[in-house]
């Protein structure tokens, strides 16, 4: 017998066996009338095997005594006049089992659509007593089913969850579900997991009520706040006091000392801890962090874990292992349930030595064993024992002990000749660079000169000091990929280079401290570096030190000089030893005007005495100067103080 249901309707269609096969008879019921009506065109042999084409969709009780076939249909049913040609309406079908409905609607049944049928799901099988399609509470759109026997006052663990409501405020959340809320409730472990928030109800129809209001609530951006409702297990609480005291009395008793190491291998079944009641699994969070905890306190020296034949399939619970037990050394996670190395990364942290991941499922997802020790070297890049077998010495280029970086080496210049160009060159230089007015540098350089400052890409912003006064010229061609600001910021023919030299910062530069390296030498070219330390003597920068490198590109010049076509000055701060160490020797007191004053006389004697004495030309001018230009009485006095020692080792680097 079937039932359809339409509003203030109801037909009763009744069977009857016949010998052509069956027979039916329907009766209409609507506001006290009766309308009853045959229809013996229903059934035959000819439609036993027809699938779709009837009302029934449970199996059907007649005088045979034998079983008879099911037959499932849609709306209109197939096996005569549709009750719906007849009575219109615009309910939908509610096909009615062992229980009904309270109220509750349900889609027509389409033969070509997706069934809306739940009863043949897990959790109707578990069901005692029915409860037919629909029954379950809540949904992705918090609409549930209307409820059932299980939600008319059963008790029982939901579990509420609200996605992407990790950004609202616990207050603010539980406050908008109450206000909607008809039944008052109290949350259990409320707690935010990934993105989503959520927390638990002990009660089927306060769950149901909550997942009715899902999109009901606005948040201050205008999104729909969707709450979903789901059955569930218990919620895990915390262990007792108690049940942690006999974690940790087991945990002692697994702790091997003169090894340093804890076996906690399948943990869950150890005497001890059945015997308290204490039901210890490592694959919930709680138990996880109360044995992190035990580790932290009591043994953070630990070197081995064992963690085997616990059913761990996630590690994010030991995301803390490294900083528990910061000297691990030895890992056991074999024969558990890991599916992926990615795992692995929650714990990548650790300087583990030894691995076991043997029967995990995770072993069985490469191709090769290359492949797999790759993959778990990139995350522990100092293992050497892999599940039991000995792994080749890892290849890195971290140094363990720290090693002494080599003394840098003095300046090279190529031939001597060549050195006593450059030192004479960069004496006249930068003695008319410092004195304050760069103007007389113009017979320095060519006609057709250039011209570049940079800095480096990543500026440090010391608190002492910045470059900022560097730093819109800077000409630093990983910064800069405009090609128009790359050549604007060339300084092209020698008026230009001295003018813009005018404006830079005023210095002081530490001639004792310079270090040259000639790169190229020809007959017609010189091309050489030179790098050191000054620092400002002027504006808000006074006294900042700083290091610079300069390239000069020079050909030959009248009266054996210099004549400067390309100049490149890269300008940095000092590093701390840097600062140390600048103008540590005393600077000399020329008791005459600069260089670039000397006559030439004077300008020869001091070359002279300097490839004489090996001492630089600014200790040479300052004992020549001492010594009133007196080219033998400065030798014989510089004769006897070196005999004595007190020449200080400065004054010989050039």
């Amino acid at each position: 017998m079937s039932f359809r249901i339409y509003r203030n309707l109801a037909v009763t269609t009744r069977v009857h066996p016949s010998p052509d096969g069956f027979s039916s008879d329907r009766e209409v019921f609507k506001s006290g009338r009766i309308v009853r009506e045959h229809d013996d065109r229903v059934g035959g042999p000819q439609f036993r095997n027809r699938r779709g084409r009837g009302p029934f969709r449970a199996r059907m009780h007649s005088d045979h005594q034998g079983p008879r076939p099911r037959h499932r249909g849609g709306p209109g049913g197939g096996f005569g006049p549709n009750p719906r040609s007849r009575f219109e309406d615009d309910d939908g079908d509610v096909v009615m089992g062992g229980d009904m409905q309270d109220g509750s609607s349900q889609r027509r049944y389409n033969p070509y659509g997706r069934s809306g049928r739940r009863g043949d799901g897990r959790f109707e099988r578990d069901r005692k007593g029915g409860g037919g399609p629909g029954h379950r509470v809540g949904g992705a759109s918090g609409g549930g089913g209307g409820g059932g026997e299980r939600a008319g006052g059963k008790k029982g663990w939901f579990k509420i969850i609200i996605p992407y409501g990790k950004k609202y405020e616990k207050k603010w959340i539980l406050t908008a579900l109450q206000n909607l809320c008809p039944v008052p409730f109290s949350p259990v472990k409320f707690s935010t997991e990934g993105h989503r928030a959520q927390f638990y109800i002990e009660d089927a129809s306060t769950a149901n009520a909550l997942a009715k209001i899902s999109r009901k609530i606005t948040d201050t951006e205008g999104y729909k706040v969707i709450v979903i409702s789901n059955p569930c297990a218990p919620p895990i609480t915390d262990l007792k006091p108690e049940e942690v005291e006999s974690l940790a009395k087991c945990m002692s008793k697994r702790f091997l000392g003169s090894e340093q190491s804890l076996d906690l291998s399948n943990i869950r079944t150890d005497p001890d801890l059945l015997s308290q009641n204490t039901d210890i699994i490592l694959n919930r969070k709680h138990c996880m962090h109360a044995v992190l905890k035990i580790i932290e306190d009591n043994i953070p020296e630990l070197v081995s874990l064992n963690l085997s034949s616990n059913k761990l399939y996630k590690l994010d619970d030991m995301a803390e292992l490294a900083s528990k037990a910061p000297n691990l050394k030895i890992l056991n996670l074999s024969h558990n349930e890991l599916r992926s190395e990615r795992e692995l990364d929650r714990v990548k942290g650790v300087k583990l030595v030894e691995l076991w991941l043997n029967h995990n499922p995770l072993c069985d997802y490469f191709k090769d064993q290359p492949t797999y020790i790759s993959a778990i070297r990139e995350r522990f890049p100092r293992l050497l024992k892999l599940d039991g077998h000995d792994l080749p010495p890892p290849i890195g280029f971290d140094v363990e002990a720290p090693t002494a970086i080599p003394p840098c080496k003095g300046s090279y210049f190529g031939a001597d000749d060549i050195k006593s160009l450059i030192l004479r060159f960069l004496q006249q230089y930068f003695s008319v660079y410092d004195s304050g007015d760069r103007q007389s540098l113009l017979d320095a350089y060519h006609d057709g000169a250039c011209f570049s400052l940079s800095m480096p890409f990543s500026a440090q912003n010391p608190a002492r000091c910045s470059l900022g006064e560097y730093q819109k010229d800077s000409r630093n061609l990983k910064r800069l990929k405009d090609p128009s600001t790359r050549f604007r910021l060339l300084k092209h023919t020698r008026l230009n280079v001295v003018a813009f030299l005018n404006e830079l910062p005023k210095t002081q530069h530490d001639t004792a401290c310079f270090n040259v390296d000639v790169n190229t030498y020809t007959n017609t070219l010189l091309s050489f570096t030179v790098s050191g330390v000054f620092k400002e003597v002027d504006g808000k920068s006074r006294d900042a030190v700083r290091a610079f490198s300069r390239v000069f590109i020079a050909v030959p010049a009248g009266n054996s000089g210099l004549c400067i076509v390309n100049d490149e000055l890269f300008v940095r701060n000092a590093t701390t030893e840097e600062i140390r160490k600048a103008f540590a020797a005393p600077a000399p007191t020329p008791s005459s005007s600069p260089v670039p004053t000397l006559s030439a006389p004077q300008q020869e004697m001091l070359n002279t005495f300097s490839l004489q004495s090996g001492m630089n030309l600014e200790w040479s001018q300052k004992c020549l100067q001492d010594n009133e230009w007196d080219f033998d009485r400065a030798a014989q006095i510089f004769t006897q103080m070196k005999a004595q020692g007190k020449i200080p080792d400065v004054a010989f680097i050039k």
